[in-house]
C-alpha cells in the first residue's frame, strides 16, 4: 500500500467494471458472434482478444504518460492529462459516434483484438484511468524510485475487472436476455462516457 491509500485501486477496479458494462467495449460483439455461430464457446473465446485489445490500449496510454513523467514536471503532466481528457470528451461528443471500425461476423481472434484496441483507444479508456493511476505512480516513485510496478498492477486489476464484467454480461445476455434488451432499456453509454471523461479531467484539475 502506498501513501495514495486504497481509493485509487477501488476507482481502477470500478472503471474496469464500468468499461465492461459498456456494450461498445466488446461484450455485445461477443454475443453477436456467438448468436451468429450458435455457440456459447464462441462467446467466451471472443472475450479473450477483446480484453487483451482493451488492455493494450490502456497500456499504451499509461506508457505515454509514464514516459512524459520522466521529462516534465508532475504538475505540468497533471494539467496535460486533464486537458487531454476534456479534449477527448469534446472530440468524442462531436465526432466519436461517426468513427466505427467495421469488423464482420467472420472475423478471427486477431481481428477482434485489433477492433478492441481501436475502440478502447478511440474512447479514451486509458486516459480515464489517469486520475487514479497518477497518485499511485507518484507515491511509488517517491518511495522506491519507480512508477512501473503500480502502473502494471493497475493495468492487471483494471483488465481483470473488465474481463469478469464482460464475461458475466455476455453469458447472461446470450443465454437469457437477448440483445433486444439494448432496445428496451439500455442507457445511452455515449453520453455517460463523455461525462466520465470530463469528470476525470476535472478531478485532475482540482
Amino acid at each position: 500500500m502506498t501513501d495514495a491509500g486504497a481509493w485509487p485501486w477501488i476507482v481502477i477496479a470500478g472503471l474496469g467494471l464500468y468499461h465492461g458494462v459498456n456494450p461498445a467495449m466488446g461484450w455485445l460483439f461477443a454475443v453477436a458472434l456467438g448468436l451468429h455461430r450458435k455457440s456459447q464457446g464462441v462467446v467466451l473465446l471472443s472475450l479473450v482478444p477483446i480484453a487483451l485489445g482493451h488492455a493494450a490500449a490502456v497500456a499504451v496510454a499509461l506508457a505515454i504518460f509514464l514516459s512524459l513523467g520522466l521529462v516534465i514536471d508532475h504538475t505540468v503532466l497533471t494539467w496535460v492529462a486533464a486537458a487531454a481528457l476534456i479534449a477527448w470528451a469534446a472530440w468524442h461528443g462531436l465526432y466519436g459516434h461517426r468513427q466505427r471500425l467495421i469488423v464482420g461476423m467472420q472475423t478471427g481472434l486477431v481481428g477482434l483484438l485489433v477492433w478492441s484496441f481501436v475502440m478502447a483507444s478511440a474512447h479514451g479508456a486509458g486516459l480515464m484511468l489517469m486520475p487514479a493511476v497518477m497518485p499511485l505512480c507518484a507515491s511509488a516513485e517517491a518511495a522506491a524510485g519507480t512508477a512501473m510496478l503500480p502502473a502494471l498492477a493497475a493495468l492487471g486489476l483494471h483488465t481483470a475487472a473488465m474481463l469478469a464484467t464482460i464475461t458475466v454480461i455476455a453469458l447472461v445476455v446470450y443465454n437469457w436476455l437477448g440483445v433486444g434488451i439494448l432496445r428496451r432499456g439500455w442507457i445511452n453509454f455515449d453520453l455517460v462516457w463523455i461525462g466520465a471523461l470530463v469528470t476525470s479531467g476535472i478531478v485532475l484539475l482540482v
